[in-house]
């Protein structure tokens, strides 16, 4: 079979062979997708008035939503304003993300059924639930959750770094290390994307490796804090900052080790005069 094709030279959109043949996805979903993705930048438009405009009824709207939802095409948060009012802002992606990834990028939380009060709402969209409390009953540590959510991010700008969300989870550890030793989010994501080759084999492996080679050094061992002030115990009516177990002033501290380096002197003294006394009541031995 031969085929032929010239792409247009503006005004189009990539759309990936995933999105395209998806298993699961309904013709009503890739088309909502696909038209939501060709929508110019600063275009704000909701799945429900993209539906219209694509000709996609109601019930089918709704079903199509349902599918991206489930399969980390589509995420939505609910807030509410300072004025009180609720809204569901919407994260439309080309690629599936997990309820963290697409925390990391809005700053927001995915909803699905409201949770009741008092309890942990964690939806993973997309993974089956033996997965879900697998994951919920190790928590990672708070640096590994803030890297996770760095390199999610990186993955989301850079097309040539899309990372699967067990990546995600095995590459957060050495994120979490750039954090703990002093890096900021914003360094690690530079030096993450920067120079990047045309076309990557295995973006795990490349950030895995530069992860690894370029990870700062350790910060250094913060200075002790200094000891707080207090008077000093010789009786001059100082204020001293102890060193470390010194309780009296430098001056206070002279003054008593001479006093007791004259009682010591003296005790000696005291001593020689008792010997000599007795030795002069010994008898005489001629």
């Amino acid at each position: 079979m031969l085929k032929h094709a010239i792409a247009p030279a503006g005004f189009f959109t990539q759309v990936s062979n995933e999105i395209i043949r998806h298993p699961r996805l309904s013709a009503e979903a890739v088309r909502l997708l696909t038209w939501q993705l060709s929508l110019p930048d600063g275009v704000d438009q909701s799945l429900s008035q993209t539906a219209e405009r694509a000709g996609i009824k109601k019930t089918a709207f709704m079903r199509a939503k349902r599918e991206l939802i489930a399969e980390g095409y589509v995420h939505e948060w609910r807030c509410q304003g300072r004025d009180g009012r609720w809204s569901r802002p919407q994260l439309v992606s080309n690629v599936p993300l997990t309820a963290e990834e697409a925390a990391a990028v809005h700053g927001g939380r995915p909803t699905g059924e409201e949770p009741a009060v008092g309890e942990p709402a964690v939806r993973s969209v997309g993974r089956s639930q033996e997965k879900t409390e697998e994951k919920t009953s190790h928590p990672p540590h708070p640096l590994a959750e803030r890297g996770a959510q760095a390199l999610a991010a990186v993955a989301y700008a850079e097309r040539r770094l899309r990372l699967t969300a067990r990546d995600v989870a095995r590459l957060a550890p050495l994120a979490g290390e750039w954090l703990l030793r002093g890096a900021t989010v914003k360094q690690l994501r530079a030096e993450l994307t920067d120079s990047l080759p045309d076309h990557i084999r295995s973006p795990a492996g490349l950030l895995r490796d530069r992860l690894t080679r370029k990870m700062p050094d350790p910060a250094p061992e913060p200075a002790p804090r200094p000891q707080p002030l207090r008077a000093c115990s010789g009786g001059c009516g100082r204020m001293i900052r102890p060193v470390a177990d010194e309780t009296a002033c430098r001056d206070c501290r002279v003054d008593a080790a001479e006093d007791f380096s004259g009682a010591v002197a003296a005790t000696h003294r005291g001593m020689s005069a008792v010997r000599a006394a007795l030795l002069a009541r010994l008898p005489d031995p001629a």
